[in-house]
């Protein structure tokens, strides 16, 4: 099942950063967040990415241009130019990343749209490139098929400020953007979805995933959610950068699962 990588925002909350970088390449443990998410989907058997990028996305794209290279030791001969890439074997993932150029202003919504022409299978799997999860995704994938239903969000419960999930059985009735305060579940991403979900979506909107397209799926009833109870963190400010770092550098990030 492919997987589709929201990798175009601007990052504003992040700008200690993201001035010099797209946010999914801040690094974590001298590594991108985006492979940390990259390396969990893999773990499930999910090797095949498309990553929507927008902001600095040239940045990604030079990454995996030379992944190789700068992921090992390399060995030069100035006389030839001649490089040896040394103890490579541990980099040799399967994956296959498919990069999208999908506009500096577009919304996420729009992106997913944008990004259907390279999606082979009527469902897929998303995410946005800034957040970390220890998610099973073959439950999520399992609990999709079992609803019936075009989408399926993945709930978490953080002490934090993101959009909030009114959950009536395994059914989102009501999708509400950012409150100021929440105490129930919130979207988490790790998102399941059918191609169907984009279709009254125009080719020139400019629309978010969050309140174009989801508000709509949980007024529909078509909005099935899959309650995660294990580590989820975003990557929204530099506290939360410096606490997933913290985290990898004691050898204890939750969301290593590889």
């Amino acid at each position: 099942m492919q997987v589709v990588l929201l990798c175009g925002g601007m990052g504003t909350r992040l700008r200690e950063e993201t001035e010099y970088r797209p946010k999914p390449m801040v690094q974590i443990g001298a590594r991108p967040i985006l492979w940390h998410i990259m390396r969990h989907y893999s773990t499930y058997g999910c090797n095949r990415f498309l990553l929507c990028t927008g902001y600095k996305g040239g940045m990604i794209k030079d990454y995996f241009l030379n992944y190789r290279q700068n992921a090992c030791d390399v060995e030069i001969d100035l006389g030839s130019g001649d490089a040896k890439l040394l103890d490579a074997k541990d980099e040799e993932l399967p994956w296959t990343v498919r990069i999208q150029d999908t506009g500096i202003e577009t919304l996420t919504g729009t992106r997913l749209k944008r990004a259907l022409r390279y999606i082979d299978d009527d469902v897929f799997l998303a995410t946005y490139g800034d957040g970390v999860a220890n998610v099973e995704i073959d439950a999520l994938v399992e609990h999709h098929k079992r609803s019936g239903k075009l989408a399926t969000v993945t709930a978490v419960r953080p002490s934090s400020r993101f959009g909030e999930l009114d959950i009536v059985g395994d059914t989102v009735s009501s999708f509400i953007e950012k409150p100021q305060t929440t105490e129930g579940w919130i979207n988490g991403g790790f998102f399941v979805l059918n191609k169907k979900v984009f279709d009254d979506v125009g080719d020139e909107e400019n629309i978010t995933l969050e309140q174009g397209v989801l508000e709509s799926l949980a007024a529909r009833r078509e909005l099935n959610v899959y309650r995660h109870t294990g580590f989820w963190q975003c990557m929204d400010t530099y506290r939360e950068l410096c606490l997933l770092e913290e985290y990898w550098q004691k050898g204890n990030a939750p969301w290593k699962t590889w």
